[in-house]
């Protein structure tokens, strides 16, 4: 697993502590009970935090699931 995957696992157990470890990386709004807005914005403040990064509220939409936030991370590590 690579850094940003590590990471991101952390912040999605904390705020998701009920899921289990080996479903986190499948994880998305449709699958994950509870998973409502006060969850993304604190899955998105901690992602901020844990990244020391800012996420454009255009983006917001698009972060439904483990891999869509993974994505985001990647790209941004990249620029």
């Amino acid at each position: 697993m690579n850094d940003i995957r590590t990471r991101l696992t952390r912040c999605f157990a904390a705020v998701f502590p009920n899921l289990p470890g080996d479903k986190i990386e499948a994880a998305s709004i449709r699958t994950v009970k509870g998973w409502d807005s006060i969850a993304l914005v604190t899955l998105i403040s901690l992602v901020e935090e844990e990244f020391a990064c800012s996420i454009a509220l255009e983006q917001i939409p698009n972060l439904e699931s483990f891999e869509k936030f993974h994505q985001y991370l990647a790209a941004t590590r990249e620029t």
